[in-house]
């Protein structure tokens, strides 16, 4: 019996990319080894320098490339390669694409047992400049900027191609207040310091909510801070301090204070407006966030006589969509800013058929389940990890005739397909809908029916 012969590391060895990973790496396999291989491209015959070896897998890069995909450009940001932003630089949006559908299929029928097959991936028209939300973290030096993959060192980066030019101003502001008035920034080793993150919401009018996060009430300086905001963005509508005193590389905090202007955004989406504070959870690509919902209210199938439950809510976006197709529509959130801002959302777009309620989902679900509330369509949008045991259960236990799973993560959606399918509920349909372009992450949509 031939044994087979371990990688080593800085060791080169030939092999052809098959796929990719979750990550957008490229998968190879060597003696029977599964090498996963940095700006890789699908049928590339290359040659792979071992960068690391474990257990049950090896990593490295591409070293030298014999037959070259005709999918392969060359990297259009300096940055790539060393900020963790971006995936696929390296590939035309065209394998991007093929390579996301496939991750999601995959994740179906491999971890989901399903035979659902994904119907297509609907790409964006712009792929570039589309993030309506950016938050960047400071360095304990003062670097403004985005995180190398796989680590907390921050890497300087003025200017990203899927940032907003008014998160790009705001974030050259900071490291001038910074450098100016020799403001520290936080260690998380130590937990010393004061600045954290910048973050910056901006609506399709071009207006921009700008909240500075640090580890303490307040920063020095502070009409100065927001004087050089204002000015690097000049249609700013607010700028709001937001206190974090936790360990770890937590964005968000639970105090925050107005410094100037308003403490909220509004934007539109589907035509609906929103009203959105910097706790409230909204998609980071408006023109995309809009066909993903579309597409949830078609695997809803409402005709108006339906009781609609969204868990997950947030700001309420696909309540209120959904409502309006539906006789009525319930959504559950944990996050207390962001039931206000759904009840809110509701008045201003005169939607009445609606109830909005703040708690976690399991909770929110169990009691609903109690109540006896017999949904027709149930809505989830949970976040990367995401149902619970008991969301699923409940969620079951309402006995919806449809349940249409919203997600961003096709691993735990398959998971969780798997999970629905014990308890009655097969999928049925599926979809890809690329919200982030030039990264690895990709938005689904699976409907599942009450078998019985």
């Amino acid at each position: 019996m031939e044994q087979r012969v371990s990688l080593q590391k800085n060791q080169t060895v030939r092999a052809v990319i098959e796929g990719y990973s979750s990550e957008g790496l490229g998968i190879a396999r060597v003696d029977g080894q599964v090498v996963f291989v940095h700006r890789a491209v699908a049928g590339e015959e290359c040659d792979i320098h071992i960068l690391k070896v474990l257990k049950n897998a090896a990593f490295g890069k591409v070293a030298a490339i014999h037959t070259p995909s005709a999918h392969r450009q060359e990297p259009d940001c300096p940055y790539y390669g060393r900020c963790g932003g971006c995936d696929f630089r390296h590939m035309d949006y065209e394998e991007e694409l093929s390579a996301k559908c496939g991750r999601v299929q995959d994740a179906l029928r491999r971890l989901g047992g399903s035979e659902v097959t994904v119907e297509a991936i609907l790409g964006a028209a712009d792929t570039e400049r589309y993030r309506n939300k950016s938050q960047y973290p400071v360095g304990k030096e003062g670097t403004v900027g985005f995180y190398r993959a796989r680590s907390h060192e921050v890497i300087p980066v003025e200017s990203c191609l899927i940032q907003c030019r008014e998160a790009d101003n705001a974030a050259a502001a900071l490291r001038e207040y910074i450098r100016r008035y020799h403001v520290k920034c936080y260690d998380e080793t130590t937990r010393r310091g004061l600045l954290r993150h910048l973050y910056v919401r901006t609506n399709a009018a071009g207006e921009s909510l700008i909240c500075v996060l640090g580890n303490g009430a307040g920063a020095p300086y502070e009409e100065e801070l927001v004087a050089m905001l204002r000015e690097a963005v000049p249609c700013t509508v607010g700028i709001v301090w937001g206190e974090n005193r936790r360990e770890g590389n937590t964005i968000l905090g639970d105090t925050y204070r107005t410094l100037w202007g308003e403490d909220t955004l509004r934007d539109t989406l589907c035509g609906l407006t929103f009203r959105l504070s910097v706790p409230s959870f909204y998609q980071v690509n408006r023109r995309q966030a809009e066909v993903l919902y579309n597409k949830a209210v078609e695997y809803a199938a409402l005709t108006g006589e339906e009781t609609v439950l969204d868990l997950y809510c947030g700001a309420g976006t696909i309540t209120l969509c959904m409502a309006r197709h539906a006789k009525s529509a319930m959504g559950a959130e944990i996050v207390p800013e962001a039931v206000r801002d759904a009840w809110e959302n509701a008045k201003n777009n005169g939607v009445e058929n609606v109830e909005f309620i703040q708690g976690d989902a399991k909770v929110a679900a169990a009691e609903l389940a109690r109540r006896g509330l017999r949904p027709d369509v149930i809505c989830v949008d949970p976040p990367r990890k995401g149902l619970a045991p008991e969301v699923i259960e409940a969620a079951a236990e309402m006995n919806p005739r449809r349940i249409v799973y919203v997600s961003c993560d096709p691993a735990t959606l398959g998971r969780d397909v798997k999970r629905f399918a014990a308890l009655g509920y097969r999928a049925v349909r599926a979809c890809a809908v690329d919200l982030f372009p030039r990264t690895a992450n990709i938005e689904s949509v699976c409907l599942l029916v009450r078998e019985n």
